[in-house]
């Protein structure tokens, strides 16, 4: 697979989200699959692996994810970048004792891991108590003992971006992102573009919707899943978002290729430096959004393209900025 820039970290083009193996999409399948399902990703050529404390707390324990992870990559981690998040608690204390705070969140999770190094450290969400310029100094120093190669933001504006930026160089931002959720192309790609930083989608096709086995008559779990949350996926928004998903499938069938992959190449042909991170529980689907490297557009066939989805309206929005505590999970859910 082709190889693309998050900082200075080499990363391919398309990486892979571990958390629906953990939380957010209902019941999880047995342990062994999905060590099995990441390996899978792996021998295909994803290199870039995405995952967080957080994953797995809801049903499980905190790191249920990074056991998962460390144990599919112990023996392959040199030839892997992994990427993890770490959200502060109300204990964390923030002045003289935040980088102790912090450290002892990578501390963890690099024993979840079974690694000794963090290759991309995420604050999973900014907190309104703690300025940021803060965070960004001890991610710093970590970067300077060796402990992570280089660190992020999610969920971000690119102001807060900048001014964390600007305290010690961030590598990427990872954001949502997709056809339907689009808010970042007004400032975080400029700003990422201009000063070397990667964007780092997920839900990149918006929690399956793109993919076009989302109709109205879709039923989700009723415990973890997040899709009872998602803007655009209440029935009159999948409706509504309809001439959209036809347009896309349009494409596939032209090229002979999924509309999740379709979905998936038109970020990467849109932007040199964005590396999305599809997440699935299944491994043939995980297999299958890897799959969209291959896919390719003329520049006259994206033209149209654009102009097509220019033309849509979108139904449902979430956006690209949140705070600790303010995240979308915490409001009431739109589909239960």
């Amino acid at each position: 697979m082709e190889k693309r820039k998050l900082g200075t970290i080499e990363v391919s083009q398309i990486g892979m989200g571990t958390m629906a193996f953990s939380h957010g999409y209902g019941k999880i399948p047995e342990r062994q699959y999905s060590i099995d399902a990441i390996r899978a990703a792996f021998d295909y050529g994803c290199t870039f692996f995405d995952t967080a404390e957080a994953y797995g707390a809801q049903l499980y324990y905190e790191g249920h994810n990074e056991e998962i992870l460390g144990e599919a990559l112990k023996d392959v981690r040199s030839k892997a970048v992994i990427a993890t998040k770490f959200h502060f608690k109300p204990e964390d204390q923030c002045g003289e004792g935040l980088y102790a705070a912090i450290k002892g969140h990578l501390t963890r999770s690099m024993r979840r891991l079974q690694t000794d190094y963090i290759d991309l450290y995420y604050l999973h969400r900014i907190s309104s108590r703690i300025p940021v310029e803060d965070v960004a100094e001890v991610m710093g120093r970590l970067t300077k003992e060796g402990l992570i190669r280089g660190w992020g933001l999610s969920q971000v504006s690119a102001d807060t971006l900048k001014r964390a930026d600007q305290v010690t160089s961030v590598s990427a931002v990872q954001n949502l992102y997709n056809i339907l959720e689009r808010d970042c192309e007004d400032d975080i790609f400029p700003y990422c573009m201009e000063h070397g930083i990667g964007v780092v989608p997920f839900s990149p096709i918006a929690s399956g919707l793109l993919s076009g086995k989302i109709t109205v008559s879709t039923e989700f779990e009723k415990v973890d899943d997040v899709r009872n949350w998602v803007p655009q996926l209440t029935r009159e928004n999948i409706a509504g978002n309809q001439p959209i998903l036809d347009i896309i499938e349009k494409y596939a069938k032209k090229k002979n290729v999924t509309n999740a992959q379709i979905s998936l190449a038109w970020m990467l042909h849109k932007y040199p430096n964005v590396v999305p991170i599809p997440g699935s529980k299944n491994k043939e689907r995980i297999l299958e959004n890897l799959g969209a490297d291959q896919v390719t557009f003329t520049a006259e066939e994206f033209a149209d393209l654009e102009t097509a989805l220019a033309g849509c309206t979108i139904y449902g929005h979430r956006g690209h900025v949140e705070e600790e505590g303010k995240g979308f999970l915490n409001r009431k859910p739109l589909r239960m």
